[in-house]
């Protein structure tokens, strides 16, 4: 069954219903971009687009550093510290987890398109990964989303978090 909205086109027929296109007639054939990494981009620094080898322009993913500080009722130190181990190993980018009995702070980097995606990712990891990783049920408390250029900035002037080093999950 197909599901649209009333006086919808079917999809692949060039705007052409079934019962109207011609005996014989055949579909014309579009190009679909691989995606807006893939290939040879050149990329524009202060905007983040790029033009693929067609001379089209996209724009291209970034990296983000994410600080996502949880809160709730108190847990088990050893119940914690195992959860923050499975998200670890089920978020491969995660850089390091902070702990105590009642919140935590993860630092993680992500790569997204913009500040709004790399954010709305960060919001539903807690949530996501509650269930697999046997995570406490602490809310989100914090976030914190910066490009890399800021945190280097950061780190280089000394008034940014600490690098995440070492890696790994840790108490406060």
């Amino acid at each position: 069954m197909r599901r649209a909205r009333p006086g919808d086109v079917p999809r692949g027929t060039g705007g052409i219903p079934h019962a109207r296109r011609a005996v014989g007639e055949e579909r014309a054939l579009t190009s679909v971009g691989a995606g807006a990494d893939f290939g040879d981009a050149e990329e524009d620094q202060e905007t983040g687009a790029g033009t693929d080898t067609y001379g089209e322009e996209h724009v291209l993913s970034k990296l983000w550093h994410i600080t996502l500080s949880v809160s709730g009722a108190e847990a088990p130190l050893k119940e914690v510290r195992r959860g923050l181990e499975q998200l670890a190993h089920d978020h491969p980018f995660l850089l390091t987890s902070r702990y105590a009995n009642d919140h935590a702070e993860i630092r993680y980097w992500e790569e997204a398109r913009d500040l709004h995606d790399a954010a709305a990712v960060a919001l539903r990891l807690w949530g996501e990964h509650r269930s697999s990783a046997r995570l406490p049920p602490w809310e989100i408390v914090g976030l914190e989303v910066i490009d890399r250029q800021t945190y280097h900035q950061r780190i280089a002037e000394g008034y940014g978090p600490p690098p995440a080093a070492p890696v790994g999950v840790h108490p406060f």
